[in-house]
């Protein structure tokens, strides 16, 4: 006897890693659209599979202290990896990351090349917003993260914070920041040369 679509579903989610989104187009070799969609919801309803967004489902993680979400990152990453955008942090963590400011974003904001939407992940919902591609630099990871920490904290509080990215970044990640100015914003860019680049 053939096994039913909702038990193949279940051992193909089994096989991926945490955070691996699970959609009906990839299973289209495990049964029909219709038989797919239908099990994808019986699943849901059983709890055997969490809803994140439209047409979209992961596996909740099973520990001896419960089933939990898997985590925002490793949603995140596989979302990167299997859609082909770019996601990164956003600003308010990415100053938090680099020691600019103790506020401790409440929200969890990622930056998205993809469409903005927000993912449920149990209590939590996941923000991905659409930004230009100048907010998504990696260049180095230090250096894309402090282009996101300056747009957070506006041109007023750029000077002050890229006197304190001086004193704690390598050399190498502040010449990376002078070599993005072409990419970045006026105000920005100007902000970066008055303080990382020799005068006279």
């Amino acid at each position: 006897m053939t096994q039913p679509v909702a038990e193949r579903i279940l051992v193909h989610a089994r096989r991926l890693p945490e955070g691996a989104l699970i959609s009906a187009k990839e299973l289209l070799h495990l049964g029909t659209r219709a038989a797919v969609d239908q099990a994808l919801k019986r699943l849901q309803e059983a709890n055997e599979l969490m809803r994140v967004g439209r047409g979209l489902y992961v596996l909740p993680v099973k520990t001896r202290f419960g089933v939990r979400a898997p985590t925002p990152e490793s949603v995140v990453e596989r979302l990167a990896a299997t859609r082909g955008e770019i996601i990164v942090p956003h600003g308010a963590s990415a100053a938090n990351m680099l020691g600019l400011t103790t506020q401790v974003p409440i929200r969890i904001v990622y930056l998205t090349s993809g469409p903005s939407r927000e993912l449920a992940l149990g209590a939590q919902v996941v923000e991905m917003r659409n930004a230009p591609q100048w907010m998504l630099l990696p260049a180095t990871p230090k250096a894309g993260e402090a282009v996101r920490a300056l747009e957070w904290l506006g041109e007023k509080r750029a000077a002050k914070a890229l006197t304190t990215l001086k004193q704690k970044l390598p050399p190498s990640v502040l010449q990376d920041l002078v070599t993005l100015r072409p990419a970045l914003p006026d105000w920005m860019a100007r902000s970066i040369s008055h303080t990382l680049v020799p005068h006279g």
